[in-house]
């Protein structure tokens, strides 16, 4: 279906508000995917924080022109869905695991921090733990510490504790 020129004008606008905003792209081919595997696909870019689009290249194109996303442009030919996210591996993490249940997607580049990523760049991006993973393992590092100390402290008291009680019975006792 063509489009007339406000709306091509709508599209490139919408697209270059989401490239504002996010820091990952992902460009992958989806020719020959079923509509219920592309369905579970966006609804699962829906719940993780992801916009999935399937746009023409040429519009694509210039909605990313000058932004930190255009090193990738070159790629953009054939059938691309385009995967954007706030989160630094969310669109990568997205399309990654379901390019490994489904041989029909296939990723063809991503960019992150005005950096172009080829196939294994976009796999490694994916494979980061999300940021909620990587916090939660920087506070239990934190804590490690002051729980170890805490649990030396006390097995000290427990301790000094018991032999207090043995030893109490004996000064007791006139000799």
């Amino acid at each position: 279906m063509s489009l007339n020129r406000s709306e091509k004008e709508a599209v490139i606008s919408d697209v270059t508000g989401l490239a504002a905003k996010a820091q990952t792209l992902v460009i992958a081919e989806y020719r020959g995917i079923t509509v219920a595997d592309m369905t579970k696909l966006r609804n699962t870019a829906r719940g993780a924080g992801v916009s999935l689009s399937v746009l023409k290249n040429t519009l694509a194109r210039r909605a990313v022109a000058g932004s930190q996303f255009d090193v990738v442009s070159d790629q953009m030919t054939g059938p691309l869905i385009y995967s954007f996210s706030e989160d630094a591996v969310a669109a990568a993490k997205v399309v990654a695991e379901f390019a490994k249940t489904n041989d029909k997607l296939v990723i063809r580049a991503g960019a992150y921090g005005g950096k172009a990523l080829d196939v294994n760049g976009v796999k490694q991006l994916a494979s980061i733990p999300s940021k909620e993973v990587l916090l939660a393992q920087l506070l239990g590092l934190m804590q490690s510490p002051i729980t170890r100390t805490a649990r030396v402290l006390s097995a000290l008291a427990e301790q000094r504790g018991a032999g207090a009680v043995e030893a109490a019975p004996a000064e007791a006792v006139p000799a």
